[in-house]
């Protein structure tokens, strides 16, 4: 998203976390900019059961945890790695005073953050209207066209990680998935989920 060069020019430190390492904690007050150069991070909530809801997955290059900064308010999930991850980590002053000196990349900024929200959205109502293998398409046709291309695309994600993001039990999705394959709408090809 943004620079790495741009982002040590501005005083960036780049942080080593492990596999389950939590990176922010849901109810803290956001200080720091966090990007992604290598790994994978999830941001979620648990609920009094302990059941995990992922908000969403994110990946190199990506960047996560910014509406809290830009809202002066608390973050409202934790953040976790999900494998080893490098990262950037840049105060919140910093940010802003990059973003503010250089309005290309805050445009860019700008844009990210509102494709997130458009992504938001779109799941919320998906989650709460639509039967299990509608959910599944949508998130697929979503990650589809933010990574792939027109050939085939490979889903990265686990059969866990599709419910958690979708809101629906494992079981539920390994069921929606193989009436999906049967429908034509998706490939499984040793095991992974392709469209």
């Amino acid at each position: 998203m943004i620079p790495e060069n741009l982002l040590l020019e501005y005083g960036a430190t780049l942080e080593n976390r492990e596999a389950s390492e939590v990176i922010l904690s849901e109810g803290k007050r956001a200080g720091f900019y966090f990007q992604i150069k290598t790994g994978e991070v999830k941001m979620f909530n648990l609920n009094e059961q302990g059941k995990e809801f992922v908000q969403g997955i994110f990946y190199d290059g990506e960047s996560f945890g910014e509406p809290p900064l830009l809202g002066d308010f608390k973050y409202p999930a934790s953040a976790s790695a999900v494998k080893p991850t490098a990262l950037y980590k840049l105060s919140k002053t910093k940010l802003f005073e990059l973003l503010t000196k250089n309005p290309e990349v805050n445009l860019k900024f700008t844009k990210a953050l509102a494709k997130r929200l458009y992504y938001k959205a779109t799941i919320l109502k998906e989650i709460s209207v639509h039967p299990p293998e509608h959910r599944i398409l949508t998130l697929i046709d979503f990650l589809k066209s933010k990574y792939g291309s027109e050939e085939l695309f490979q889903v990265e994600l686990t059969r866990q990680q599709i419910a958690d993001l979708t809101g629906q039990r494992v079981e539920t999705v390994i069921r929606a998935i193989k009436q999906l394959e049967q429908d034509g709408e998706l490939k499984l090809i040793k095991h992974k989920v392709f469209r």
